[in-house]
């Protein structure tokens, strides 16, 4: 059913800015899962949406400036906005704000220029989530990087060319400079996105928060039965999570609510949409286990079956149909029943890297793991010298490296090959093509069934 209003009022959804990044000499939006870079025409435009004038006093600003403005551009352009979830059409969208972020010593980035960076601010953690990433062996990691260190970390970021800072763990909230390193990043011009349990969030802090620049956060919640949920952290963190929500959002920060699916939590897939609802989230996100870390030890008791899996489709299908226009419901299918792969990372060097505690720079949150690869680190060698000219990072970036049937693959620019840690780990070559492709030789280690495993999940344990 459409929905447009018939005048569009456009303004910036909750959690969306608008930068100009002098790097690249383009605008950006900023959102809370990605970067949108615009022309210059895009960039005029959305200069004149102020979330009071309509589609057609837009227009006629535009035209004041530009000679040949044709209002069925604009208007295609705004609704193309307003379905990718970055506009309101509504009258309720914020004023754009057009903000610049840091220019580099030298006015320009060497491609390819990151867009995100992942810092994982500590792996300490006061939950035991049996699907946890993080590495399985933490004492490698027991030496955190200072706030100095992450100051110039950040400082670096920025003269790669990074606009989005996603702080994370472990539990970001457990570290006392946080405050410091968002009003950091927001002096950049960094967009920052806080993925947090919540659990340790204290009264006031997430005003403080706000008030350092936060613009998003991204809270964790294990399932919609608080037993069952509780069973997954390993402790009493339910009712902490909801609370810790509601400051979130008296703080007035966006909220999204992600959700890891396995076996144990997709029956209520619908009852956790319906949750982040009434949470006053803007956004939730519904994602299938990855496994990795602990993960991957836990499989067996995680992984769903087939049926469960295409219930969850169906499932999603009808929240959304249910919630339509009230919250965004991101669904990130479990490719290991779907005969494709995921573009991980959006390309292994490509858009994104992560920097752990210690300080190692990663093309993946879990590449630590892959042989033979010495992960550079951010500060010995440098950001730019880790991202660019490292072993690490050429070692499968663009699609040189790529075995057949990837090499001639249609999809190799799209999916880039898959994920390197997953075939790593189902067959001992990360070079291998992803077993989760139905074309790669070893599909059939997707498709048997999972080894089996204990009676209970291992807890993620930090030791």
């Amino acid at each position: 059913m459409n929905t447009r209003p018939l005048h569009a009022v456009p303004g910036l959804r909750a959690g969306v800015r608008l930068v100009h990044d002098p790097a690249r000499g383009r605008s950006a939006l900023l959102h809370p899962e990605g970067v949108l870079l615009l022309n210059d025409t895009a960039a005029a435009v959305l200069r004149h949406c102020d979330g009071r004038r309509d589609e057609r006093a837009v227009t006629a600003a535009l035209t004041e400036e530009y000679d040949g403005v044709d209002g069925a551009q604009v208007d295609a352009l705004l609704a193309d906005l307003a379905e990718r979830r970055l506009l309101a059409l509504d009258g309720t969208g914020a004023p754009v704000h057009v903000a610049s972020a840091a220019a580099p010593p030298d006015g320009t980035v060497r491609a390819p220029a990151p867009l995100g960076l992942i810092a994982e601010l500590t792996y300490r953690c006061p939950l035991q989530c049996t699907y946890c990433a993080n590495p399985v062996e933490l004492s490698r990691y027991r030496a955190e990087l200072d706030t100095g260190q992450w100051l110039r970390v950040l400082d670096q970021a920025r003269e790669l060319g990074v606009l989005q800072l996603h702080l994370t763990g472990g539990e970001p909230l457990l570290r006392r400079d946080l405050t410091r390193l968002i009003a950091h990043a927001r002096t950049l011009g960094l967009y920052t996105n806080l993925i947090t349990s919540g659990v340790p969030l204290a009264d006031g802090r997430a005003d403080e928060l706000a008030g350092a620049g936060l613009d998003h956060v991204q809270l964790s919640v294990q399932d919609t039965d608080p037993r069952r949920a509780d069973a997954v952290t390993g402790t009493a963190a339910h009712d902490r999570k909801l609370a810790a929500a509601r400051h979130f959002t008296a703080a007035g920060l966006p909220l999204t609510v992600n959700a890891v699916l396995h076996r144990g939590n997709l029956a209520r897939l619908g009852a956790l949409a319906d949750r982040a609802v009434a949470l006053g989230a803007d956004r939730v996100e519904l994602a299938h286990v990855q496994y990795y870390g602990w993960a991957w030890r836990n499989r067996a008791h995680l992984a769903p079956t087939e049926e469960q899996v295409r219930q969850a489709e169906r499932d999603v299908a009808a929240a959304r149909e249910r919630h339509a226009g009230r919250i965004e419901i991101v669904y990130v299918s479990a490719d290991l029943h779907g005969g494709t792969v995921k573009p991980c990372m959006n390309g292994w060097g490509r858009e994104q890297l992560a920097v752990a505690p210690n300080g190692d720079v990663l093309p993946c949150l879990a590449a630590a793991q892959l042989p033979g690869l010495t992960a550079p680190n951010a500060v010995t060698d440098g950001l730019a010298a880790s991202w660019h000219d490292s072993p690490a990072f050429n070692r499968f970036r663009g699609t040189d490296w790529m075995p057949e049937p990837c090499r001639s693959c249609a999809l190799r620019e799209l999916d880039h090959g898959g994920c390197r840690c997953q075939a790593h780990q189902l067959t001992g070559d990360p070079a291998a093509t992803d077993p989760a492709c139905r074309l790669s030789p070893h599909h059939h280690l997707v498709t048997a069934p999972v080894p089996a495993g204990t009676a209970a999940p291992e807890p993620r344990r930090l030791r």
